[in-house]
C-alpha cells in the first residue's frame, strides 16, 4: 500500500490546496481502525501536534497509552514530520436536536377505505364487525 502523502502528490494538485492538517485529519481514521475512530475525530494538526477529539475520559486514557504506536501508524501513512504527537481532548458527542412530537394526533385511517367496490367494502366492514364483537 502507497503511503497517502506519496499517493497525494502524485494527483500534482496545488500546494495550498491540501494542508498538512487536512492530510492528518483524513488519515487518523485509517491509522487507528474503526473502532476507535467511531468514537474519536481528528480536528487540526498544530505546529506537529495532532489534537484528536474523544467522547470521555475513558477513551483519552486509553489512547494516551496507546498514542506511540498511533503516531508511528501516522507516520507509515503520511511520512516522517508531519504528526510527532498527540493531544487528546474530551469533547462530548452533540445531541440531534430533539423535534416536537405532533400535537394533534394524525387521522387513522380505516383500510376499509382502500377497497374500490362499494358492495365488498360493505361486506368487508360488516365481517371486520362481527369478527371483533
Amino acid at each position: 500500500m502507497e503511503r497517502l502523502s506519496k499517493l497525494i502528490r502524485g494527483l500534482r494538485l496545488p500546494g495550498d490546496m491540501i494542508t498538512e492538517s487536512d492530510l492528518a485529519c483524513a488519515a487518523w481514521p485509517q491509522a487507528v481502525g474503526k473502532r476507535i475512530a467511531a468514537h474519536t475525530r481528528a480536528a487540526k494538526l498544530v505546529r506537529r501536534r495532532l489534537v484528536v477529539e474523544v467522547e470521555d475520559q475513558i477513551w483519552q486514557r486509553q489512547l494516551f497509552v496507546l498514542g506511540y504506536h498511533i503516531v508511528r501508524n501516522l507516520e507509515r501513512q503520511l511520512g516522517p514530520e508531519i504528526v510527532e504527537d498527540l493531544e487528546f481532548r474530551v469533547v462530548p458527542r452533540r445531541r440531534e436536536p430533539q423535534r416536537a412530537a405532533q400535537s394533534a394526533p394524525a387521522l387513522v385511517a380505516d383500510e376499509a377505505d382502500a377497497i374500490a367496490d362499494p358492495v365488498l367494502r360493505g361486506l368487508y366492514k360488516a365481517s371486520r364487525t362481527k369478527a371483533l364483537a
